[in-house]
């Protein structure tokens, strides 16, 4: 019968945080979508490219806002158990109110475990992917960057104006101008530009460029200047990219590559671990921010402990106590604090020892102080 009162409970539970995370899930991630729209007006990427970006990172949102959710969840259930007296039922069946903490502390340790396999490898790995869609995609939206009148800049090396655009979708006074290196010497760089009376884009199997009418080209390189005429050319525009940041962010990159970083910048080997990764380097600009993101991926989640034994010191009042409403709000503010203490904390952890110390102690300390006193209060009979 235990058991059962404690399935119960857990699947209420779980069935509204379920129907809670997506739903503000769902919230986050439209006003993400919207404001990832410049993927497409600004920079020139595809729909198919703008959803699957956006989609793939619907798992870091999720990862966000899990330990708010589970703590309003796991409250709001406890709550409801009370007023409707639901929470009798395990005291007349020899359930006493440690044990039903205990069994939330089980619960909220699964949550902990999920959050931490989310944070560590499921949210990196969807963001990852998210960025590989933009690294491989070409500016396949390119009609929707041209705008009559404006320099446009959005593609990598290209600027692009366009004096006017007729219905049939030509283009009258076309500049270009395409820039690239040669080597990484700054007087090796060269540069073209091109000017053109018409044209008008072209869509083949093969690719996109524009085919220009009657203009000039003007080639810089080395500090000479040459240039010829034409009446008809071809810009082949399949090669570039938009300036959309292609490569992985910290946030994106393997747990194990993160925690290797502050393995080998501590033991003064940060060379090493360069050669074996392009993406990362081990420099103190950027130790702060991976020691930033390992806590946050495999320490932070220890915050749902606590917040779970918080939540369950409901149960220690009855609703029919006068002070029942004013110890449910202090709880719950409480819980807000520690939310907001777990964030805040975060960003200080790679400041100096103290700070780290501070970060790993607190919840741990608050746990231990909160969960002792329970033991000798429970234990005695004493009232709370």
């Amino acid at each position: 019968m235990k058991k059962l009162l404690f399935l119960n409970f857990l699947k209420d539970t779980l069935k509204f945080f379920i129907l809670v995370c997506f739903s503000i899930g769902i919230i986050v991630w439209v006003i993400q979508a919207v404001s990832y729209l410049d993927f497409v007006t600004e920079d020139g990427h595809g729909l198919s490219v703008y959803f699957s970006y956006t989609i793939l990172n619907f798992p870091k949102i999720i990862h966000r806002i899990l330990p708010f959710v589970f703590f309003i969840s796991l409250f709001y259930q406890i709550n409801q158990y009370e007023m409707k007296n639901e929470l009798i039922i395990f005291w007349t069946n020899g359930i006493n109110k440690l044990q039903f903490i205990n069994a939330v502390l089980v619960y909220s340790f699964i949550f902990l475990l999920i959050q931490i396999i989310l944070g560590a490898y499921i949210s990196p790995f969807s963001q990852h992917e998210a960025r590989s869609f933009i690294r491989s995609s070409n500016v396949d939206f390119f009609p929707s960057l041209i705008k009559e009148g404006k320099f446009i800049d959005a593609v990598n090396k290209l600027t692009i104006f366009i004096d006017k655009k007729d219905t049939n979708g030509n283009y009258q006074n076309i500049f270009l101008e395409e820039n690239y290196d040669t080597s990484e010497s700054f007087d090796r760089k060269k540069s073209q530009r091109i000017y053109a009376k018409s044209g008008s884009l072209i869509n083949t199997s093969s690719g996109k460029y524009l085919e220009l009418y009657n203009g000039n080209v003007v080639n810089t390189a080395n500090g000479e200047i040459s240039n010829f005429s034409f009446e008809k050319i071809n810009f082949d525009l399949t090669k570039y990219g938009s300036k959309s940041t292609s490569y992985p962010k910290i946030q994106e990159l393997d747990i194990h590559l993160l925690a290797q970083c502050l393995y080998y910048y501590y033991l003064d080997r940060a060379d090493e671990f360069y050669d074996k990764n392009e993406y990362l380097q081990c420099v103190q600009k950027n130790i702060k921010t991976v020691t930033q993101e390992v806590f946050k991926r495999l320490y932070k989640p220890i915050y749902i402990l606590l917040l779970g034994l918080i939540s369950s010191l409901v149960i220690l009042k009855s609703k029919e106590d006068s002070g029942y409403n004013n110890f449910k709000i202090l709880l719950f503010l409480i819980m807000i604090i520690i939310i907001i203490l777990s964030e805040v904390s975060l960003r200080y952890i790679s400041y100096n020892l103290s700070s780290l110390y501070f970060y790993v102690l607190c919840p741990i300390i608050i746990f231990l102080i909160v969960y002792t006193y329970l033991i000798k209060k429970l234990n005695t009979g004493s009232k709370i």
